[in-house]
């Protein structure tokens, strides 16, 4: 066969050569694909004295770790044994284009029914750190929950030095009784659900709790070497401080995106949220608590003011012929006021992106969301367990999510059924009033109970200012939003005020984030491109609030061609 004069002939060792090299280069990058089977079930487990019947994921509390690379694909079979409706969510990830991996209950999947399965299908593109997955469906994430480690790929590495050893620490909620009957009887009676009580350390209430010091859990490590913890706030309502006695952390990455490293005491971190920190073993070798408890940032609301504790213990070198001698009491950490406010501010402005970054720029979609707790009127002739006989509501610009009974929004939108939901959901607060004021009039206290969305072009860049509000109570609301990370621009107290505020926006290096505290009576301001096309809740993080409905659902819709596409729905997604 004679070459075309304007092709060059490669000798065969060359293609050879190359060839190899092109094989060599790709097999270094390959992506792995990672399949697990997860079996949702009751498992008696004994707590502050008492045995209880909780639902797991095989038969673990806390739930399986799950570990991949930037760039795998996660294949997870879910078998419902349980007796409740399931589904799983997994925290941060990205899902592009799988919308139907996402999990939240009623918005992406009709949830797995007892008896029935489902697989879920997705690829962990472009982040690394720690994110977590958790149950979607009423309060099973309560002890439905584990942590999801994404590695650097192949022949990479982390932006600091390689840590000794990598722990897991997630940040738990326990009530002494069944969750999902805490909230059932919370929702009959329009009363708050009962606080829980404990918090736990990888799943362990810890020594400060009755019948906890013999399961308390104790991190070995060893004097001058530096770990990485992964920390994961899994509560299911509180935001937490968490503080190791005699160390200081570095923080080196949230929410699964690194940041600049800065050094601390104390850590805050809401409900969804997770932080990387590196802790040098650098003090005398002995026992250390670890110590996590609530920042309660609401005035006269009733909160779980317990304090959870592991124990840092350092390998003492003792040989098995002179062992270290008693068991010696743990050094306690300082935490800080559960109303500390300002030490909860100042860990989260003190977060930076590592490097500069490129900002979204002309936005197109200029938002403004209110968000915060409302009271609904009893039925007539009825008293509800709300103040003054009122129910407990709550809302995003005065509308407060409810979930659609027969089919998914997703499934609605992409079979074009109508009567599901309505797109309408407001892109500024239906009546403008002074958010943070004393006493806001009673007349802005009822939200309206609805379904609606807020319709997103594909690629259209999105400025949203969340704004918190003083009815009924002011609170630190974690907002997390599915689908997507976004950058935080700002965060501030009182009113937002764009002739002013728009000054303090960081542009050059803010985080990266999944879910962003709303300040107490304050607002933050993300940015993000709307680039993934689907269905994406976005909903406070503190369950009791989005079962009063402090949520919306954003709807992305399609760009141009396949990869800009919802993809089709698995033909094992559940049916309602």
């Amino acid at each position: 066969m004679e070459a075309h004069p304007n092709t060059t002939v490669m000798p065969s060792w060359s293609r050879i050569c190359f060839l190899l090299g092109f094989f060599l280069l790709f097999s270094h990058i390959k992506a792995e694909v990672h399949y697990h089977d997860f079996v949702v079930q009751a498992k008696p487990v004994k707590r502050l004295c008492k045995t209880h019947n909780i639902i797991t994921v095989n038969g673990q509390f806390p739930g399986p770790t799950l570990e991949v690379k930037n760039g795998d694909t996660l294949v997870i079979s879910v078998v419902n044994r349980a007796r409740y409706n399931v589904t799983l969510h997994w925290h941060g990830v990205r899902q592009m284009r799988t919308a139907w991996a996402d999990g939240p209950e009623m918005v992406t999947q009709c949830p797995i029914r007892p008896g029935g399965s489902y697989t879920y299908r997705f690829t962990v593109e472009g982040q690394e750190g720690t994110l977590w997955w958790h149950a979607h469906s009423s309060w099973l994430r309560a002890t439905v929950y584990g942590a999801l480690i994404i590695h650097p790929k192949e022949h990479t590495s982390y932006p600091f030095a390689k840590p000794k050893r990598e722990i897991p620490i997630l940040l738990g909620e326990w009530w002494d009784a069944n969750p999902i009957d805490v909230v059932r009887k919370a929702t009959r009676t329009g009363a708050a659900p009962n606080t829980s009580d404990a918090f736990t350390i990888n799943g362990q209430p810890g020594d400060l709790y009755n019948c906890s010091s013999e399961g308390t859990t104790v991190i070995s490590v060893a004097a001058g070497e530096a770990n990485l913890l992964r920390i994961i706030n899994a509560a299911l309502n509180t935001e937490l401080f968490f503080t190791i006695a005699g160390h200081k952390m570095t923080v080196v990455g949230a929410d699964a995106s690194y940041t600049k490293p800065f050094t601390t005491s104390v850590l805050m971190l809401g409900p969804g949220q997770t932080t990387d920190v590196l802790v040098t073993m650098d003090q005398p070798p002995s026992r250390y608590y670890m110590a996590a408890r609530a920042y309660a940032s609401a005035q006269g609301v009733p909160f779980d003011n317990t304090t959870t504790t592991a124990i840092l213990d350092y390998d003492c070198g003792c040989s098995a012929a002179k062992p270290r001698q008693g068991i010696t009491q743990p050094a306690f950490p300082i935490l800080p006021a559960y109303n500390d406010t300002a030490t909860a501010a100042a860990f989260s402005t003190g977060l930076k992106s590592l490097k500069k970054v490129d900002i979204p720029g002309r936005v197109d979609e200029n938002l403004f969301f209110t968000v915060g707790l409302g009271l609904f009127n009893c039925r007539p002739g009825k008293r509800c367990g709300g103040p003054n006989g009122t129910r407990f509501g709550a809302s995003m610009n005065n509308f407060s999510f409810v979930l659609p009974a027969n089919f998914s929004i997703l499934q609605a939108h992409h079979h074009r059924m109508p009567g599901v939901f309505t797109a309408d959901f407001p892109a500024q607060p239906p009546v403008q009033f002074d958010y943070t004021a004393a006493n806001v009039s009673r007349s802005l206290w009822q939200p309206v109970a609805a379904t609606k969305v807020y319709k997103l072009k594909y690629g259209s860049v999105v400025q949203l200012v969340l704004q918190g509000t003083n009815i009924f109570a002011a609170e630190n609301h974690p907002i997390h939003l599915h689908g997507y990370d976004f950058y935080i621009l700002a965060q501030g107290f009182g009113n937002f005020n764009a002739a002013k505020d728009a000054a303090k926006f960081n542009l050059v290096d803010p985080p990266m984030r999944n879910t962003v505290g709303v300040p107490v009576n304050g607002w933050a301001v993300i940015r993000f491109v709307a680039d993934n096309p689907g269905v994406w809740l976005m909903h406070c993080h503190l369950d009791v609030h989005i079962t009063w409905g402090l949520a919306m659902a954003f709807l992305v819709e399609d760009g141009l061609g396949v990869l800009q596409s919802l993809e089709p729905p698995p033909a094992d997604l559940p049916i309602c």
